[in-house]
């Protein structure tokens, strides 16, 4: 990476294609031993500016990144999963890290007063550099780490400069440093090791010369006279003196050693695992040439700042250099000005006040300098931003940062982020004991987890609490729960000392006009983590300034702007405390009925921009069947919004409104918002989230006796459980089978024929999987008859797809490809590109088995595409599986990491079918490459999925290969197994027939 970032194997260079694809790989590298999460390389790559397609683009470099290491032969070093990315190679494989292990041991080798030795390392480390460090990589990060890599390298050539000039080389040093004195002609120190080797040489007029160059720049751009150290410098040289090599600041052995740590917390309590975690990251789990960087995020009281303090002192022994600390005040209505810290973090590292420069990059510069080669821990409290953090990060691998901040502030480069959480139920109790007295709680141990539950696990509310019976000794533990237990007046239960929290919001909210204190109760009532401007103008009357209503709360402190979103919205946010606080005024002032209406206006609101957006969603063709709830006339958003983006940004208030509608038995809402979601979760690949939502309306709308929504719920679980989930033991088709049959009934006694077109067809699909497939072909066909019947388009596109899939299972490739070119001009005409992305994977299985491998490539290729540009995992998933069988029958050798790539995807977003699929696919391609027992390993795998599964045709196909793997292997009598369970299986099928 120092230099166009390119991959050595066997002593030949290669360059990975597309520059974003680059710094990704940079990325990764810059972070060895740490996994990136999505959300991480989205904002590293693209900051705050990620296009829509921002996943999928990082899905097609890693795939680009994997695929070109195995063209080369490499070893696959790329591990992907939920969690994120990691590249598994040793920092000794990768040339920055190389560098700084160089450096390191050149400075200790100096400790040893081995210069000759520090020489030959320095040198060494610096002939791995060829050119501008990453520079042919694109990114948002790229910038600062090519900055930070630069800097890195300026700092050894210094250093190397001092060896040099000590052991009497000046020439040599004139003649190095000065292309880097003309590129970097601010750099003091650089400037005044230049200086010192020309006077050393005889040059005292170019040396002179030099300073007055530097001097004038100065003046000229930034309004400042030279250091005191160069100007010392420039003096001795007009005397004739004598000039020591070391006319920088002291050696960092002699500087201060700062020590700007509170206090560590007497009654620390629980966190065993981030305590953990964290210490681990801030002294071993690096590679030595990465600064490691920790965060810590969580909601206002959660005892982030407790928590990095104490690790912190847990840390120092590792850090005898110093510890920094500062408040960054990020959680206050003004941050500190990073400048500010860095001019406190060099008074503490004994740079005197008036040698600190006014120039904040200058400072950043001169802060960097005074840490290069120490170890010295840095703690950022309370951060607000990336942009207030950036200029605090020392350069030296050798230090290490320690941020809190309320959010995950993912732009940091390389930063591992813990989220903190409330405490468990058993930490929230010793904490509570440890500040009231171990044995009051031990007395009364109901009443103290009543307590904590009451404090909702918030180590401040909990401190408190204990605070409170720690000033009464005569409490009982069940006088404390009793009061907390009113919800009315827990906010001044929880309340002592100074802390005041429920008078300082009656302050707040006393000094708020009718209109905007109205407001705030009925936002109050939302239990969403945060909402969209638009929903203040919902639940108030027309004529009401929303806007300027919702910006006094904001002023007012009372909501917080949370950010701007993914479509283009600025989002509010209530803290939990506030939240409570405006849900007591709104219980005493507001009428007792005002509630449901209120929140149902919200709610609908919800609704009604959902189901514009889910038209415009592609996904599977299911009808759009909806209820009677209320769709109030709200403000849309814009045109160019992508409904994608606007799902993204609204998914965690969406699924906060169904819960909060289920609870209050708003079955009509609840089954439509679930609806409207259905088919968001299934292109972003969210089938636990679709699982969770569906089921938990179902249980509402069985509860009202709302069949409809019942009907509608089951079928989305029906799809998601059948293709999206890891069955139990037993067949899962049974389960299929009957789930689909009930479905048939209740849209049958609803009179509803477009959902019973779409409970046909899953009957069908359940009926082909037992094999069936007379039955399922007739159930497919009276699907397409009650889809045309009732001009559901989409029912006649899937209806035409489970005819295809009976006749295939017949083997009757040309009737199947008939149906399926039916199916795509269907899809087609009602412009759904992920449903027309399914059929033409089908179709390019069919032109297969048909022989016909140009076409079935090229529908393949069409088909992943569309996959790709919609971030469809489900869909790309089986593409590629079907892609692996086709290069396989091409002896196209990319075969192997098509295959590979799809069990990846497949098990990471738990689509059973599809690795069960891949992993016999993978079976296949290693019995054709000759790797018999590499095969049945496989093989194995996929049999035993397919017996869960309960699929016959794909269980007998996976035995028969099983069977010709261990006949290879030479094991004849398992090979005579499996294809006499092959043989038995179809006899049953052709019996079905």
């Amino acid at each position: 990476m120092l230099g166009p970032v390119t991959v050595v194997i066997r002593g030949h260079r290669h360059r990975i294609p597309r520059a974003q694809t680059r710094g990704l790989l940079a990325l990764m590298l810059l972070n060895l031993g740490r996994r990136i999460s999505r959300e991480g390389v989205i904002e590293a790559l693209w900051g705050g500016a990620a296009p829509s397609t921002a996943r999928s683009q990082v899905h097609n470099a890693i795939t680009v990144i994997r695929g070109h290491l195995a063209d080369l032969g490499a070893p696959d070093v790329l591990d992907s999963g939920p969690s994120g990315y990691e590249l598994l190679v040793e920092p000794e494989q990768v040339d920055a890290a190389r560098f700084g292990d160089g450096v390191r041991l050149a400075r200790d080798a100096v400790a040893r007063g081995n210069e000759k030795e520090a020489v030959r390392l320095l040198r060494a480390a610096l002939g791995l550099w060829t050119g501008e460090p990453l520079a042919d990589a694109t990114g948002s990060f790229v910038e600062a780490a090519r900055a930070r890599l630069v800097e890195r390298r300026l700092t050894a050539v210094e250093d190397l400069a001092d060896l040099e000039l000590e052991l009497g080389r000046a020439e040599v040093v004139a003649a190095e440093i000065a292309p880097l004195v003309d590129a970097h002609p601010m750099r003091e120190r650089l400037r005044a090791r230049h200086m010192t080797a020309l006077y050393r040489t005889g040059r005292q007029v170019e040396a002179l010369h030099s300073y007055r160059v530097y001097r004038n720049l100065l003046a000229e751009y930034e309004g400042l006279d030279p250091g005191r150290e160069i100007a010392d410098l420039e003096r001795m040289i007009l005397r004739a003196d004598p000039v020591p090599v070391a006319v920088s600041p002291a050696p960092a052995a002699t500087l201060a050693a700062p020590a700007l740590l509170p206090p560590d917390i007497p009654d620390f309590t629980g966190r065993d695992e981030p305590v953990g975690e964290l210490r681990h990251l801030l002294t071993e789990g690096r590679p030595p040439s990465v600064l490691a960087v920790a965060g810590v995020a969580g909601m206002g009281g959660v005892g982030k700042t407790t928590l990095a303090v104490h690790v912190a002192h847990l840390a120092a022994p590792a850090y005898p250099d110093g510890q920094l600390y500062a408040n960054l005040r990020g959680a206050e209505a003004v941050a500190l000005d990073p400048a500010d810290v860095l001019a406190r973090f060099l008074r503490a590292l004994g740079v005197d006040a008036r040698a600190i420069p006014n120039d904040p990059v200058e400072r950043a510069e001169l802060y960097r300098t005074r840490l290069a080669g120490r170890r010295v821990l840095v703690v950022l409290d309370n951060a607000a931003s990336e942009e207030q953090v950036r200029p605090l990060l020392p350069g030296a691998a050798s230090c290490a940062v320690l941020v809190t901040s309320r959010a995950r502030l993912t732009g940091v480069e390389g930063a591992r982020w813990i989220d903190l959480d409330v405490f468990a139920r058993a930490d929230a109790v010793r904490l509570l004991g440890r500040v009231a007295g171990e044995e009051r709680v031990a007395a009364e141990p109901g009443e103290a987890a009543e307590i904590v539950r009451l404090c909702g696990g918030l180590p401040l509310a909990v401190r408190v609490a204990g605070a409170r019976l720690t000033a009464r000794s005569t409490w009982r533990l069940t006088h404390l729960s009793r009061m907390l237990r009113d919800e009315r007046r827990r906010l001044d239960r929880l309340a002592t000392g100074d802390l005041e929290v429920r008078a300082s919001l009656a302050l707040s909210y006393e000094g708020l006009k009718p209109e905007a204190k109205q407001l705030f109760r009925r936002l109050g009532r939302f239990e969403t983590p945060d909402f969209p401007a638009w929903l203040a103008g919902a639940v108030l009357d027309e004529s009401a300034d929303a806007a300027g209503l919702l910006e006094s709360l904001v002023d007012a402190q009372l909501v917080a702007v949370s950010g701007v979103d993914a479509a283009g919205q600025i989002r509010y946010r209530f803290h939990d405390l506030v939240r409570l606080y405006a849900r007591e005024c709104a219980d005493l002032e507001d009428p007792p009925g005002e509630r449901i209406s209120v929140l149902a206006k919200g709610f609908g609101g919800w609704l009604a921009i959902a189901e514009r957006m889910a038209a415009r969603v592609p996904g599977p063709c299911y009808a759009a069947i909806g209820g009677s709830a209320p769709r109030p006339v709200v403000e849309l958003p814009p045109e160019e919004v992508e409904p994608l983006d606007w799902f993204d940004a609204e998914r965690a208030a969406l699924l906060s409104v169904v819960r909060q509608a289920c609870a209050l038995d708003l079955d009509e809402l609840a089954f439509d918002l679930a609806g409207c979601l259905e088919k968001y979760f299934d292109i972003r690949g969210m089938y636990g989230d679709w699982s969770t939502t569906n089921r938990l309306v179902l249980d509402a709308c069985r509860r009202s006796g709302n069949l409809l929504g019942e009907a509608v719920m089951l079928r989305g679980l029906i799809d998601v459980v059948t293709w999206n989930s890891t069955p139990e033991e037993g067949d899962a088709t049974s389960r299929f089978h009957a789930d689909a049959f009930r479905l048939l009934e209740m849209f049958d006694q609803l009179g509803e024929r477009r959902g019973m077109s779409d409970a046909a067809v899953m009957c069908s699909w359940a009926l082909t999987a037992r094999g069936a497939q007379a039955e399922a072909l007739a159930y497919a066909e009276r699907a397409l008859d009650l889809a045309e019947e009732s001009d559901h388009l989409g029912g006649q596109a899937r209806a035409h797809v489970a005819i295809a899939v009976a006749y295939a299972e017949t083997r009757d490739v040309e009737a199947a490809i008939g149906h399926l070119d039916r199916a795509l001009a269907a899809a087609r005409a009602l412009g759904n590109p992920r449903y027309e992305t399914a059929v033409l994977q089908f179709l390019g299985i069919a032109y297969r088995e048909a022989g016909e491998l140009e076409t079935s490539g090229r529908m393949l290729d069409e088909s992943l595409a569309i996959s790709r540009r919609y971030r469809d995992v489900y869909t790309e998933v089986l593409t590629m599986v079907a892609l692996a069988r086709l290069h396989l029958r091409r002896g196209d050798p990319r075969a192997r990491a098509a295959a590979e790539a799809s069990l990846a995807l497949g098990r990471e977003f738990n689509m059973s079918h599809h690795v069960a699929d891949a992993l016999g696919a993978l079976g296949e391609i290693e019995l054709a490459a000759g790797r018999a027992e590499r095969a049945v390993g496989y093989l194995e795998q996929s049999v035993a999925l397919w017996r869960k599964r309960g699929w016959l045709s794909f269980l007998a196909a996976a035995l028969y290969v099983l069977g010709q793997a261990h006949e290879a292997n030479g094991d004849a009598t398992a090979a005579d197994r499996a294809c006499a369970e092959a043989g038995e299986i179809l006899a049953t099928l052709s019996s079905g027939r």
